[in-house]
């Protein structure tokens, strides 16, 4: 068995070049077999709001099912470093506040708390990683401002949003964010990104050149409502079970074959 992952072997990966496997996790019995395929990061995503309890957006998921599901996943893991998105409501108030919620995810088992944006969210993560929590942050696309970015839309598209997103990167990493998830942005932007900054940058949707990918668990098991983004693979799609869907992805991932950038188109 592995070594339990650590924010410490998160850097060493970045910095030798490789690549890091995310899924999103929201069970025990979920994470026991992402963590025994090799899945170095799970992620219990506010996207639950969608996957499991049917809304359109991430917004209507609450702290208290955060907390639940993030403890679940807690439950069924043994070595995978775990990321709790703080959902929308959680934050936004003031640092404070956001400070007063990170403490309940340590409390619960997770290793790291995800914030969404940029710009106004360098002062929570400064305060919550002075107090040792660590951050992930997320920028480009971020799912919890859908309505006010006008639906599932490629981000930073055009040179003055690309300037913005390259600062807002910079002002979070120098705040102290020892993570950074960057979604639906072109490739182009996303490989200079990772080059550039100190930590890991963890891509969806944003080309092969990141530190490593995240896709949500169901669309990457072909469990989906609608049709998928056209960066989303199936991997169960010809596959014996979904274990062996899951250890397909993190071979893909490591190896550089997931994502194909040709087929983005950005």
């Amino acid at each position: 068995m592995r070594k339990p992952v650590t924010l410490q072997r998160l850097r060493e990966m970045h910095a030798s070049g490789e690549k890091i496997a995310v899924l999103t996790c929201y069970d025990a019995i979920f994470a026991h077999v992402l963590d025994a395929a090799g899945v170095e990061v799970l992620l219990v995503g506010d996207s639950l709001g969608n996957v499991l309890q049917g809304h359109p957006s991430t917004l209507p998921v609450t702290m208290d099912e955060m907390i639940y599901h993030t403890a679940c996943v807690v439950r069924g893991n043994r070595t995978a470093w775990i990321i709790a998105d703080m959902p929308f409501g959680s934050y936004q108030e003031s640092p404070e506040q956001a400070l007063r919620n990170a403490v309940r995810f340590m409390k619960a088992g997770a290793h790291m708390v995800k914030i969404e944006g940029g710009g106004w969210t360098a002062p929570i993560v400064r305060l919550l990683a002075e107090r040792g929590i660590p951050v992930c942050a997320h920028l480009g696309f971020t799912p919890q401002s859908v309505y006010a970015l006008g639906g599932y839309r490629v981000q930073a598209r055009d040179e003055g949003a690309a300037r913005v997103l390259r600062q807002h990167a910079a002002e979070l990493a120098s705040a102290g964010a020892a993570c950074l998830v960057i979604e639906m942005v072109p490739a182009a932007i996303a490989r200079e990104l990772t080059k550039e900054l100190p930590v890991p940058v963890i891509g969806i949707g944003a080309g092969a050149g990141c530190s490593g990918q995240v896709l949500v668990l169901h669309d990457m098991l072909g469990m989906t409502f609608a049709d998928p983004p056209r960066f989303v693979r199936n991997f169960l799609d010809g596959g014996a079970d979904v274990q062996s869907a899951v250890r397909n992805y993190v071979a893909a991932v490591k190896d550089g074959a997931f994502p194909d950038d040709a087929i983005h188109g950005y």
